[in-house]
């Protein structure tokens, strides 16, 4: 059976005023699973293009508070005590900060880690090879 899930995408904005982000992880809140958890994968050669800068420790150390917050508890600080819908919205809150995160998008799903997983895939690693002209002029996938 499918539950609904919420995700964002974590992001790292260098430097704010700018805008410019690199897609750095995901935070996933499935209720019905009881399922909290945030998963990130660094790609320092992204990071640098936008900030030759930028303290990679100082990111790590920022999202590794992210995970905490997930999962909850006295580590996690103040909102460690929050429920973990509330901590999956004081997560996602919009932010002007170095580490934020995208709009809220949703899902179904019977496999959150599963979800989780695929979406760092999908949204986070770098992406393999473009498919170029996988349509033909009929606008129908090529099949041969």
């Amino acid at each position: 059976m499918a539950d609904l899930f919420e995700y964002a995408v974590i992001r790292v904005v260098p430097r704010v005023e700018r805008g410019e982000y690199v897609n750095v992880g995901i935070v996933l809140w499935c209720q019905p699973a009881g399922y909290l958890a945030a998963r990130h994968a660094l790609d320092p050669d992204r990071l640098t293009a936008l900030d030759p800068y930028l303290d990679h420790a100082v990111i790590a150390a920022h999202l590794d508070a992210l995970q905490r917050v997930c999962a909850g508890g006295a580590q996690a600080g103040a909102p460690g005590s929050l429920s973990a819908g509330e901590r999956f919205r004081w997560l996602t809150a919009p932010r002007s900060t170095i580490v934020q995160t995208s709009p809220v998008h949703s899902g179904l799903t019977g496999d959150p880690d599963g979800e989780l997983e695929r979406l760092i895939s999908l949204l986070v690693e770098r992406p393999g090879p473009l498919i170029r002209n996988a349509l033909g002029d009929d606008g129908k996938p090529i099949t041969h």
